[in-house]
């Protein structure tokens, strides 16, 4: 569908930029000016804004209104500052689920959470009053749909978007792009992908080591410099001394300096270690006598405007143009340093990873401090994505001709792996879509369980998964063919059908199991008559006398081995001794060649006939009288053995016999069977075992794919199911608790709805309610985390009443194999809510700091979270009057400086 305003008058880009646009930028707006909604891949720093500023001047003038989104809260702030100074304080409005002003601003910045929710207040499709003259929607940093903990959020805003508004998604550098453009045509409508590989500022890698600091990449720029390599191989074959290349800090920060290679962002994955690296290198200056006065007076007047909200610690540092940026730091004071380095008035920030996550803050150069990292998953090497978009911030549009990407030797990384991930790829977008209680509520108060789930079926995810399946898709039809030739090969068809077929073989294998009964129990009656008559030739010979015929076959016998051959005509001639209690015997056969046998060996002794009376004065052969030995005799014996007579083999065991007979009458039934005017039965038996195990892979495969592209659906149903077992829902309506539950935002909705609903709040003081209400959204990381402070006698018994149901709910979402948080963990973090208590209660904030291990910043971000939990409350259907009084006046309480002073 394309844009009802498509036709609108072209804007003068020189006006609105007057410097000369790349091709990608000047691409995407002809896009946005067709009415296409339009995907831009670019590298961090390349001028992806641009377009977005583009979408905001095109809708004002049209008369129409921007919604401007981003991943996080913090760069939702920065937006808002850079819109108010670029289009005017009353142009711009900000919704970020804690603060809300100017809502009906032409440009309204928000949280892509914030859009989420206002979507699943209007029917999917349609145009709700919240958007009403909304022309575009801006998904600032779009790869965060990689992220765990938001990817979702980013998936619904897309698939419920009205499709008349066009989105323009603002992301770096992926794998997948043209999948993730053609998923976004497919459940929104026409979009383009405007994608662009150059950096604006070209970038060169170094490493250093405790040598010095030297280009990473040969002249190709895609392997290593031959003379890292060289070091590496040494490193690899354990010749090297890994501690003794690690360089010092100092003489990094040096050597940048005098390569005119500053200001640096210096990452580290620690806050500790970041505020660490800033006292190590205290003692240097940065800065000149000039910048150094600035930043004096600047800090000045920062302390007399925010008292309270200055590091001690990192104040001298800081006019030497050192500082530290992490998540730990009060709000108030980040934004400081971010303005400092903005001005390029500090040199160099030790800063987390998430400082690359979208701030403004470019460097000339920045310094990967380690290349591997501590995850939830384990230690393990950073992701090419994660190296690109720290990479990224090196080298000022404008201000630099080349930028500076510096990887530093750790004892557990050198040269190879920085330079394997300068070199490769940027990582594929991964699909984070995953139901939520809050979704399924949501979707089923205005929408059909077959609407609903159609809408889960269009995740990204889901369409990745179908890219994903169509090797194995391949494989089926294969299996089908396969399965249609062997159906031909049986002649399956109109004058033969499966039935028919498989009823004669059934008939006929039967038959076929019966012969191999029968001759094994041959087998059984045969052993039991050699058995029997060994015995009882065992007696015989042990009476023969020297001179008496046999008649020989078995084991022991060369010449007569097998059960079938013609046993051989012998004369006894003597005993020989043996290992054991039974002799041997030494005999001459008609075929004039001497044999050592046993008496198994004997199939019959013939006493009746006279003894030859010569063996009394026949020399003993010349042999080793050993079982089963066998020689020829000489011209004696050869005159001797022609006297010996063919001699009769007693009948056969009547049972035995019997047996035969009953083998022969299957054996003909088989020979005479319908089945054989279908070919060889045995063959068909293989082809139709063939058939049952191709038909059996087609199934398990056809099952296996509906399993792993239904995930989601199971998942979204498991859940329903979970909300009907707390009467949340009654059959798929929700009931006053899932409307209550529906209307709540946060990890789990389910959980927050059923202790909203129960009452135990409703009598709680203001103060106490901020205390109970931050124990259920405060997720505590740190074991070692802990407060003087206790939580009122109050709020503990009303926590501990809850914990019968918290219980529950962990049972039935294990039965359901559903894995969502219901805080707190244990009872020993509920202690951490006291800071909350004590906070509303009017504790001064440097009193609150030296009462806890948080790092401020926590302690605001945890203040914040129930800030956004309380404001909720007003909001929520069924609740008593006094509960949402409460909630308003406790988030009043806990609304001060410095948590309320992220926005002015």
């Amino acid at each position: 569908m394309s844009n009802p305003i498509q036709n609108s008058p072209q804007l003068d880009l020189s006006y609105l930029f007057p410097f000369e646009l790349d091709d990608f930028q000047k691409e995407a707006i002809a896009a946005l000016e067709e009415g296409k909604s339009v995907v831009v891949c670019a590298p961090t720093g390349a001028g992806k804004t641009l377009i977005g500023e583009y979408s905001i001047h095109r809708a004002l003038a049209n008369g129409r209104r921007v919604f401007y989104t981003t991943p996080l809260k913090a760069l939702s702030n920065q937006k808002l500052r850079d819109f108010r100074e670029q289009f005017g304080d009353e142009m711009v409005g900000l919704l970020t689920g804690d603060i809300s002003f100017h809502r009906d601003a032409p440009i309204l910045v928000m949280t892509t959470e914030i859009f989420r929710n206002m979507l699943y207040g209007t029917p999917i499709g349609e145009v709700g009053t919240s958007l009403e003259g909304v022309e575009a929607v801006v998904l600032d940093e779009c790869h965060y749909m990689n992220d765990r903990q938001r990817g979702t959020v980013w998936e619904e805003s897309i698939i419920y978007c009205p499709r008349n508004i066009q989105l323009l998604a603002l992301s770096a550098t992926v794998d997948n792009q043209q999948q993730l453009t053609d998923w976004i045509r497919r459940v929104h409508g026409p979009t383009e992908l405007i994608s662009s590989d150059s950096r604006p500022v070209p970038v060169e890698f170094y490493f250093c080591n405790s040598k010095g600091m030297f280009p990473l990449l040969d002249g190709s720029k895609r392997r290593i410099s031959p003379s890292l390599a060289k070091s590496s191989r040494a490193r690899q074959r354990g010749s090297y001394n890994r501690k003794s290349g690690v360089p010092e800090l100092a003489d990094i920060v040096l050597r940048l300096k005098q390569r005119d290679m500053l200001p640096a962002i210096y990452f580290i994955f620690s806050r500790r270690g970041c505020d660490r690296a800033v006292g190590d290198i205290s003692h240097l200056s940065l800065v000149s006598p000039k910048e150094a006065q600035i930043l004096r007076d600047r800090i000045n007047c920062f302390i007399k405007e925010t008292p309270g909200a200055a590091r001690p610690k990192q104040l001298e540092p800081l006019a030497k143009g050192i500082a530290s940026h992490h998540a730990g730091l009060l709000p108030a004071w980040k934004i400081f340093v971010e303005e400092l380095f903005q001005e390029g008035l500090i040199k160099v920030v030790f800063a987390t990873e998430t400082l690359a996550a979208g701030i403004n803050m470019p460097a000339r150069t920045t310094v990967i401090s380690s290349l591997s990292k501590r995850t939830d998953d384990g230690h393990r090497l950073l992701r090419a994505s994660e190296f690109l978009q720290m990479s990224g911030r090196a080298g000022r549009r404008g201000m630099d001709t080349i930028g500076h990407v510096v990887t530093v030797e750790t004892p557990f990384e050198g040269a190879e792996e920085a330079a394997y991930l300068a070199t490769s790829k940027p990582n594929p977008l991964v699909s984070q879509f995953s139901p939520s209680y809050g979704m399924v509520l949501n979707l089923l108060q205005t929408h059909s369980l077959e609407k609903a789930k159609n809408l889960v079926e269009r995740s990204f995810g889901q369409y990745i998964s179908t890219l994903s399946l169509v090797p194995a898709e391949q494989h089926i039809k294969n299996l089908e063919t396969k399965l249609a030739q062997v159906e031909a090969e049986l002649g399956l068809g109109e004058d033969l059908d499966i039935n028919t077929l498989e009823d004669t073989l059934a008939e006929y294998e039967k038959q076929q199991q019966r012969l191999k009964q029968e001759k094994r129990l041959l087998k059984t009656l045969q052993k039991q008559a050699r058995e029997a008559r060994t015995q009882k030739m065992a007696e015989a010979l042990d009476l023969a006398a020297f001179g008496t015929l046999v008649s020989l076959r078995g084991k022991h016998v060369p010449t007569a081995r097998k059960s079938d051959s013609p046993p051989i005509s012998a004369v006894l001639v003597a005993q020989t001794p043996s290992p054991g209690q039974a002799p041997y015997f030494l005999c001459l056969g008609r075929d004039n060649r001497w044999y050592i046998v046993a008496a198994m060996d004997v199939v019959n002794l013939h006493a009746e006939l006279p003894r030859l009376t010569w063996v009394d004065h026949l020399e003993m052969p010349e042999m080793q009288f050993k079982l089963g030995q066998s020689r020829r005799g000489d011209e004696i014996t050869e005159a001797l053995a022609v006297q010996i007579p063919e001699l009769l083999v007693a009948d056969t065991a009547p049972e035995v016999v019997n047996q035969i007979t009953r083998i022969e009458q299957v054996e003909e039934i088989l020979a005479t069977h319908p089945a054989q005017k279908f070919g060889k039965p045995q063959k068909i038996l293989k082809r139709l075992s063939r058939r049952s195990a191709i038909q059996k892979e087609i199934v398990d495969y056809q099952e296996e794919l509906r399993q792993y592209l239904e995930r989601n659906w199971r998942e979204f149903l498991n859940l329903i199911d979970i909300l009907q077992e707390f009467e949340a829902l009654d059959d798929l309506q929700p009931t006053k608790l899932g409307q209550a539950t529906a209307a709540l935002r946060g990890d789990n909705e389910l959980w927050l709805g059923l202790v909203l609903m129960s009452g135990e709040f409703d009598n709680l003081e203001p103060y106490n309610l901020a205390g109970a209400c931050s124990a259920l959204v405060t997720e505590v990381s740190r074991s070692d985390s802990w407060t003087h402070y206790q939580l009122s006698e109050v709020v503990q018994e009303t926590l501990n009443r809850l914990w019968s149901l918290r219980r529950s709910l962990i049972k039935v979402q294990g039965r359901h194999r559903v894995e969502f948080l219901v805080l707190p963990e244990r009872r020993e973090h509920q202690r951490l809510s006291a800071i909350l208590e004590q906070w509303a209660g009017g504790v001064e904030w440097a009193e609150l700091v030296k009462n806890t291990t948080l790092d401020e910043g926590d302690i605001v971000r945890i203040i914040r979270r129930t800030r956004d939990f309380l404001s909720q409350i007003p909001h929520v259907p069924h609740l008593s009057s006094t509960l949402k009084d409460n909630a308003i006046e406790a988030k009043n309480l806990i609304d001060r400086f410095p948590v309320n002073e992220g926005v002015q």
